[in-house]
């Protein structure tokens, strides 16, 4: 069954609408008002200013409606202003805003916490560490990880084209673009970053994808393990199931179990950065599954409470086991977010969204697929796709803002991720009519001149 549409103000027939050329007067004058008061270290892909939202559809503030292909980067899983998701916010707004989970208890976070275990692809006892954001996830998870080996094994292993957050763990940690580092010297130490198994621009002699899989397994023994650190200083090895930042590239499946039993034989964590893959974006709860692995470790944020500020950190209960004291925050957890987060997996699975995104997700890389064929790389998993542009020589074009600014002027909000691919994330709510409808949108803005 498809999700249901519940937004009745908005006929989605009727989108895209396009009545002022974008950038209209309104939106003139709040990037001028913004460009006056906030610093402009962001990346705005093109003029678009969000007055409302409605499921997969944002309004802008000259009365223009988008079809809504990111999602506010893979946030709003189950649509802007859903209506459960609203009223879980609104009764527990009445209740109590915040009581520090730091230093008391609520109830809400326990239901919380029991749910996503529930969900998490990990075998045995587990817990959960609630958190802010994406990147106050896998800092956490840094954390975790070394004191889980008491401080002995000071390295993490990470992977070129990783991206994992701005703050200073998670920046050391990403390896996708050098702006996300450039300035802010000295990194956290101990971080590696190997090569990472990409299928269109593997870093090897490769035939294939899983020969190329192979060989960056063989790196991190033969190049890692054998001439620089011994794998018993290794705590863990954190890689994103599917690069986002990176380009939405999907490893081998063969990588990721030879990358499972390498680091189970040398006692090394397995720690994987869902935070923009995690709760339904890729047809399963979390992508890890697609790959018949379980990892020890789980850092999550973006689509959890559906655009509310959370995150969540799962793992093996004897991996999560830091001493009192050692580590806590202030707003993790907070009750309104958990109540939104419950809300938001209520939807989840009321609606099918997993079902939703992996079958609508296969009939969109279809039908971009057939109609770029061999000209622009089609991949991904789910409501998860990337469309790599490519040059004649199979190397990544320079075109990309030229195009998502084609598609915004058609009513197409369609953002980029690596250094030439079309990031295609939309709200997992958004009709199979409305989707193809932006399908049909960006294969027009590609073919434009």
């Amino acid at each position: 069954m498809p999700p249901k549409w519940h937004w009745p103000q908005i006929d989605p027939d009727k989108v895209p609408s396009i009545r002022v050329e974008p950038p209209g007067p309104k939106a003139l004058e709040v990037i001028k008002r913004d460009e006056a008061v906030l610093m402009q270290s962001f990346v705005r892909w093109y003029p678009l200013v969000i007055a409302r939202g409605y499921g997969p559809v944002v309004e802008d503030v000259d009365g223009n409606l988008y079809i809504d292909y990111n999602a506010g980067i893979a946030v709003t899983a189950t649509g802007h202003a859903h209506p459960k998701v609203v009223e879980a916010i609104k009764r527990q707004a009445e209740l109590f805003l915040h009581y520090s989970l730091t230093d008391f208890y609520y109830e809400i976070a326990v239901r919380l916490a029991e749910r996503l275990i529930s969900i998490t692809p990990i075998s045995g006892r587990k817990k959960v560490f609630f958190t802010n954001s994406g990147t106050e996830s896998i800092e956490g998870l840094v954390k975790i990880a070394r004191g889980y080996f008491k401080g002995q094994r000071p390295y993490i292993i990470a992977f070129y084209g990783a991206f994992h957050g701005r703050t200073y763990a998670s920046m050391s940690l990403s390896a996708s673009k050098p702006i996300h580092r450039k300035y802010f010297s000295p990194v956290m130490p101990n971080v590696i970053h190997v090569p990472y198994p990409h299928p269109v621009h593997c870093p090897f002699k490769a035939k294939d994808p899983e020969e190329c899989g192979q060989y960056a397994l063989e790196f991190i023994e033969e190049w890692v393990f054998k001439r620089l650190v011994s794998p018993d200083e290794v705590a863990a090895v954190l890689i994103e199931p599917i690069q986002g930042e990176g380009g939405y590239v999907v490893p081998p499946s063969g990588f990721m179990k030879g990358l499972r039993e390498l680091t189970r034989e040398n006692g090394i964590l397995l720690a994987v950065d869902e935070v923009q893959t995690g709760f339904g974006r890729t047809g399963r709860w979390f992508a890890v599954e697609h790959f018949g692995i379980e990892p020890d470790i789980i850092a999550t944020a973006k689509a959890i409470a559906s655009g509310l500020p959370m995150g969540a950190i799962m793992g093996r209960e004897e991996v999560m086991s830091l001493p009192r004291g050692s580590h806590a925050n202030t707003f993790g957890g907070n009750p309104v977010a958990a109540a939104a987060a419950l809300a938001t997996l209520d939807v989840i699975e009321e609606e099918g969204l997993l079902e939703h995104a992996s079958r609508l997700g296969e009939e969109i890389k279809k039908a971009l697929a057939e109609e770029l064929k061999d000209k622009h790389d089609v991949r991904g998993l789910g409501l998860m796709i990337g469309v790599e542009l490519l040059d004649e020589g199979r190397k990544p074009a320079k075109n990309l803002e030229e195009v998502l600014v084609r598609g915004f002027k058609r009513g197409l909000a369609v953002i980029g991720a690596g250094i030439s691919t079309i990031r295609i994330a939309p709200p997992l709510v958004i009709p199979r009519e409305m989707a193809l409808k932006g399908v049909d949108i960006l294969l027009d803005a590609l073919k434009a001149r």
